[in-house]
């Protein structure tokens, strides 16, 4: 393709391309003339991997270099990872996404349809608060809802044969396991000093134990799937083919 269509699909200016070949975060391309040359493929989703990198990580372009360097040298699968990661996992959204009024302003900052969302409210993965007549979604939920959407972008929604009761199961077994684990905790406390309950003391406590169990669900998934797949394949390529 020519640079003014690799500018279309990638949405990065003709001189910021340049710029980043001159810094050698993008290959030179292939030339086909004096003043001709042709990008393949490859170009968009290196663009595309900048982009994300610079808009959601504020990275410089010095830091970019060394990690897609080092992005190349991992597995087909770890790539994909990283680039799903740096593209869908936005630090951004934790920081600025904050309470959201209303079902209509929910549904604009996180795109997802109105179906789609009586469903998620109706098995409690979206719990939006009444007050003052009015429903109000947490920042989890803003980030719960971003992702669902997705989800289904990424080819994980009921069109790409996905069942969507399968998020609902796992979401209630979720609940029971935390619910276990806050009960077991309350009971070993007894009855605490109030000076404990503050945002200094339990809360901190409580809160990074959360957001360690959170990491953990989210590298065993990734993990457990990786093995899965890897799993799959061998036994793909094992099996002999018909007529033999």
């Amino acid at each position: 393709m020519k640079i003014g269509e690799l500018v279309k699909k990638t949405g990065v200016s003709k001189e910021t391309i340049h710029y980043y070949m001159r810094e050698g975060v993008l290959p030179r391309p292939h030339k086909t003339g004096t003043n001709k040359a042709d990008y393949g493929e490859h170009f968009v989703e290196q663009i595309r991997l900048i982009k994300a990198l610079r808009q959601n990580y504020f990275l410089p372009i010095s830091v970019i270099k060394k990690l897609i360097q080092k992005h190349k040298k991992q597995s087909p699968a770890d790539q994909l990872s990283f680039r799903f990661v740096t593209e869908f996992i936005r630090p951004l959204d934790q920081l600025l996404s904050g309470e959201v009024a209303g079902r209509q302003a929910f549904m604009e900052a996180t795109g997802i349809g109105e179906k789609w969302l009586d469903k998620m409210e109706q098995w409690r993965i979206i719990t939006g608060e009444m007050r003052r007549g009015r429903r109000y979604y947490s920042r989890d939920d803003v980030i719960i809802g971003k992702l669902l959407v997705d989800m289904e972008n990424t080819g994980i929604g009921p069109k790409d044969g996905f069942n969507p009761e399968e998020i609902r199961n796992l979401t209630d077994q979720l609940r029971e396991l935390v619910a276990r684990n806050v009960s077991r905790k309350i009971e070993q406390m007894g009855k605490p000093d109030p000076d404990v309950l503050t945002a200094q003391g339990i809360g901190r406590r409580e809160t990074r134990s959360t957001e360690i169990m959170s990491l953990f669900l989210y590298h065993i998934y990734r993990k457990i799937a990786k093995e899965e797949y890897r799993r799959y394949w061998q036994i793909t390529e094992s099996e002999p083919e018909d007529g033999q």
